[in-house]
C-alpha cells in the first residue's frame, strides 16, 4: 500500500494553482492561547439550500492528490490510486483553481465519471477589485459553467484568507466580506443553486488571535459550510489543539463543518505523524457537525519542502486506512445525476 501510494505522489511542483505558496506559512511560530474547551454541538446544522446536503450522521472523507501528470486523466488516476490504497471509499475529490482559470472542466467531469462528490477551490483575488466590477464578466461565465455542470459541488472560495502572506490581496476582513457578497450575489442573479459555499479560512487563525479569522466570516446567509484547515505546526500542535479553536467558533453557527484540508508537513519523531492522524477519527466522531474531511497528499519538492504522502510512511498510511474504512466514514452519497 505505502508503495502504491507514495508512486502516484512522485511529481513536479504544481505550477497550475502554486500549491508550494499555500502551505508556505503553514508553520507558524506565534504564541498562541491554550484551547478552548468545547462542547460538541448538538443543535441541527443546514446549508441555505445550495449544493449538496450533508450527511445525517457520519462524515464523507476525501483527498487531494498531487498527479505525476498534471491533466484530467493524470489527477483521476491520481485519485484513484490513493482511494484504492486506502480501501477504495473516498466520496470526495478535491481540485484547485486560479481566479482566470475557467471550471468546470476536464478534470470535473473526470471526477464526475467516478462518481465522486467535488470540493472546488477557486483561488480569489484582489477584494477591491473584485467589488469594483471589473471582473463580473468572468464570474458570470464561472457561475454559468457551474450552473450548466448540474450536479451539486462544494465550491471554497477564497480559502485560508486570514493568511498574513494574503493581506495584500486581502486588504481587510471587511474587504473580503464585501468579495464574498460581491460573487456569491452574481452567482444567485445567475440561479446558481447546485453550488455550496464553503468559507474555510485556517484553524491557527483562530489560535492565532492577530489574525482575526473569525472577523471574515461573511454571516450565516452567505455560508453553506464552514470549514478550516488544518496542519502541524513545527510544535507539533494536536489536531484537537487546532481544531478546538476552531469549533468553539463554528458550534455557534447551524451549519455542516468540513476540514478543507488536513496532513502530515512535518517529519517528526519516530511515531509522531502517527499519532497525530489517530487523532483525526475520533475528533471527528465527537464533533458530528463535522460532515466532511478532506486530505492534502503532496510530496513538495521545491521551498517548503515538505511530504505530506504516506510513501515513507506506512505507520501513519495504516491509520488513515483505517479510518478510511470505518463505516461512520461512508455515509450515504448525494444524489450526483446530472438533472
Amino acid at each position: 500500500m505505502a508503495a502504491v501510494l507514495g508512486l502516484a505522489l512522485l511529481a513536479p511542483a504544481v505550477a497550475a494553482c502554486d500549491i508550494g505558496s499555500e502551505r508556505s506559512d503553514e508553520a507558524s511560530t506565534a504564541s498562541a492561547p491554550p484551547p478552548p474547551t468545547v462542547t460538541p454541538r448538538t443543535a441541527p446544522v443546514r446549508t441555505t439550500g445550495r449544493g449538496p446536503e450533508p450527511p445525517d450522521k457520519g462524515a464523507w472523507l476525501g483527498t487531494w492528490v498531487k498527479p505525476q501528470f498534471h491533466n484530467a486523466s493524470g489527477r483521476a488516476k491520481a485519485f484513484d490510486d490513493f482511494n484504492r490504497a486506502a480501501g477504495g471509499q473516498l466520496a470526495i475529490a478535491h481540485m484547485f483553481h486560479e481566479w482566470n482559470e475557467p471550471f468546470p472542466g476536464a478534470t470535473e467531469r473526470a471526477f464526475q465519471a467516478q462518481g465522486k462528490l467535488q470540493m472546488i477551490s477557486w483561488q480569489g483575488t484582489d477584494t477591491r477589485s473584485t467589488v469594483s466590477g471589473v471582473y463580473d464578466s468572468l464570474i458570470r461565465e464561472r457561475a454559468k459553467d457551474v450552473k450548466e455542470f448540474g450536479v451539486p459541488v462544494l465550491l471554497r472560495y477564497r480559502w485560508e484568507m486570514d493568511r498574513p502572506n494574503l493581506a495584500a490581496s486581502m486588504h481587510s476582513p471587511e474587504d473580503y466580506v464585501a468579495a464574498w457578497k460581491h460573487v456569491r450575489g452574481i452567482f444567485t442573479e445567475m440561479g446558481v443553486t447546485n453550488a455550496g459555499w464553503v468559507w474555510c479560512p485556517h484553524a491557527d487563525g483562530f489560535a492565532e488571535p492577530e489574525r482575526r479569522a473569525a472577523a471574515y466570516y461573511p454571516g450565516d446567509d452567505q455560508v453553506d459550510w464552514l470549514c478550516a484547515d488544518v496542519y502541524p505546526s513545527p510544535e507539533w500542535n494536536s489536531f484537537s489543539n487546532r481544531m478546538d479553536h476552531f469549533m468553539a467558533f463554528a458550534k455557534k453557527h447551524p451549519r455542516p463543518v468540513i476540514i478543507g484540508e488536513y496532513g502530515l508537513t512535518q517529519d517528526g519523531r519516530p511515531g509522531q505523524r502517527a499519532d497525530w492522524m489517530r487523532e483525526v477519527g475520533p475528533y471527528l466522531k465527537k464533533h458530528p457537525q463535522i460532515k466532511a474531511a478532506v486530505y492534502f497528499a503532496a510530496r513538495q519538492t521545491a521551498k517548503p519542502i515538505y511530504d505530506s504522502t504516506f510513501g515513507n510512511d506506512p505507520e501513519s498510511e495504516q491509520v488513515f486506512r483505517e479510518m478510511a474504512t470505518d463505516p461512520y466514514f461512508q455515509p450515504p452519497m448525494p444524489d450526483l445525476s446530472v438533472p
